[in-house]
This record gives structure tokens, sequence and C-alpha cells, in this order.
């Protein structure tokens, strides 16, 4: 099967009806066109996804399908912006059917989700590794930045922490799980769930916002070093049934602060916003029924990151964050 052949069965797709008016043409040209509106931002992200790097070379292809275009969608999320599109490099060893037939279903099952659609790209003979660069709309040009953390801003974090650096280390074999707790786990680690709706929800009311990638001390420190700012972090609000699942909890002291405090792949949002809205915030949260656990708070002491126990003494901690060349 020749590229465009592959182009063809696998990726064409008619443009979503919703998304007409902004994408004036998709697949088949030399370009893509995207029409944008003067009181609209048009948000762009872009990661790579590497065998044996960000995936395991059994990994389903449906999982990285999809999870290629999840840690996209995730960055849009952090942004508070709407998915809009996304291009698609693909570089393949070889031609195999049963693997794209079952890539493309997975990255489609998320792209149908969010009504996100594939305007273009590119496919290469290579070692396996997926580039996408997607596309998103800030309304009101109301994007949420890491660089826009205020002093007195609680900080906040979304979901549950830790499970899929559960399942990464248990496969890996470093630490000892039953097969229920991992392939939950695994499920976490493989099919993240963009916080798309709560990006948008939370656009009018935060300040600064980040995605659990790295792990939530390295991205929070993020947000400081842009913003110029420390936090002060309630170490104990970050090891409860509120933040960690069963799972996570079933684990020992050290091992669930290697999963929370330096997990990554979490791909929930960590953000800061003002004390005042916090009862916006618990609405947020109950609308969407995702929990949201205020964690910490902004200081006046630019780039430093303190944890704090239930007696106000200090914590110490190594982050250990991951980071590419290190």
């Amino acid at each position: 099967m020749k590229e465009f052949d592959i182009i063809q069965k696998y990726f064409n797709k008619p443009i979503s009806t919703k998304h007409q008016p902004f994408i004036n043409l998709g697949i088949g040209d030399d370009c893509a066109y995207l029409q944008t509106y003067e009181s609209q931002e048009l948000a762009i992200t872009q990661d790579m996804f590497i065998e044996n790097v960000h995936f395991f070379s059994n990994t389903s292809p449906h999982a990285i399908g999809y999870k290629a275009l999840a840690v996209n969608l995730s960055d849009l999320a952090a942004a508070g912006a709407k998915p809009l599109a996304f291009l698609l490099s693909l570089s393949l060893p070889e031609v195999n059917d049963l693997w794209l037939e079952q890539f493309s279903q997975g990255l489609f099952a998320l792209a149908n989700q969010f009504e996100c659609n594939l305007i273009g790209g590119d496919t290469s003979r290579g070692p396996l590794s997926i580039t996408i660069t997607a596309f998103g709309l800030n309304k009101n040009k109301n994007a949420l930045l890491r660089k826009n953390a205020c002093l007195g801003d609680d900080i906040y974090v979304s979901g549950h922490l830790g499970n899929a650096r559960l399942a990464l280390e248990a496969l890996l074999g470093k630490i000892t799980v039953s097969v229920e707790c991992l392939e939950k786990c695994k499920r976490h680690l493989e099919y993240p769930i963009p916080r798309v709706a709560l990006g948008q929800a939370l656009s009018p009311f935060a300040h600064a916002s980040i995605d659990l990638s790295d792990g939530l001390l390295g991205d929070l420190q993020h947000i400081l070093n842009a913003s110029k700012v420390g936090a002060q972090v309630y170490y104990d609000s970050l090891f409860t049934p509120l933040t960690l699942s069963a799972e996570v909890l079933q684990l020992s002291p050290q091992e669930q602060r290697l999963c929370v405090l330096s997990g990554g792949d979490d791909y929930e949002l960590l953000f800061t916003a003002p004390r005042k809205h916090q009862a916006t915030i618990a609405k947020i949260s109950q609308d969407l029924q995702i929990p949201l656990t205020a964690i910490g708070t902004i200081i006046d002491e630019p780039n430093s990151l303190i944890l704090y126990d239930l007696q106000g003494h200090q914590v110490s901690y190594q982050d250990v964050s991951y980071q590419h060349f290190s």
C-alpha cells in the first residue's frame, strides 16, 4: 500500500459540520485553511510520541492512537481552549493494515468525542513515531497562561493522582501489585482523559494552568518560574481519598510520594485561582463531577516551592520529574 492509499483508507474523514465555519479546507491539498474571528485566539500545541520513549513496543495500536491525540488535547485543556483540528505526522517501519486500522480507530475515537478534525499531515517510512499538532479556539482571548499566577491565589489540582505512574512502575517491575490493580491503573496510563470541559469552565475565573504530564512538583515549578512567584503546598492534602485512588492509597508512603509528587502522565489540570472564586470552583467541580482539591497558595517568594504538613513543619523532597536528555 502506498502513502496516499494509507491516507485515503485510514485518515481521510469528513469535516464535522459544526466546525465547517472554521475549517475552510482540510485534507487533500498542500495546506489546510482555518478561518478565525477577531474575538477569538487560535491555540496551537504539538507533541511527539515515540516508540520506547513514550510508549512500550507492545502497547496496543488503539491505545497509541488515542493517547497521541489525548496529550495534545490536554495541552489545549490547560489553555482553556476548545479543540478544533489537528495535523498528524506518522513514521512507520512498515505498512501493517491491522496496526493502522486499530491505530486510526483509537485516534478517531477521541477525535470524534471532542469533534476535533484531522485536516492534514504526512506519512513516511522510518522508526515508529507520531507527531500531532493540535489547534483550539479561545473565546474572547481568555487563555489560561502559566505566567498569570498571582499572589494569594489558591492552587488546585483536578482528579486523582498517581495511577499512571503506579502502572509504569509495575510494568517496569519496580513495584508489585495485583493483576486487577495493574489493569485498572494501566487504563489511566494508556487512556488519559483530557480535561477539556474543565479548562473551558475555568478560563473566566482561573489565572494560571498547566496539565500534569511530567509530575506535580515539576509542573507546578513551571508555573512559579513563569509567574515569578513561589508556592506553599499543603503536603497532607495530596495524600487523601480526594486526590488518590484506592489503588494508590494501598501503596507504601514512599511509593505514594513517588507516584503523586513526581508521577507524570496524569494529564490532570493544576491551576491557580483567586480565593474569591472558591464557591464558583466548587460548583464547577460539582457540575462536571470532577474532584478539584485546593493544595496550596501562591506566595511572594519567587521560584520557591515549600511543602508543609498539618503541623506546619516543612517537608523535604527531591523533585524527580521526568525530563528528556537528563
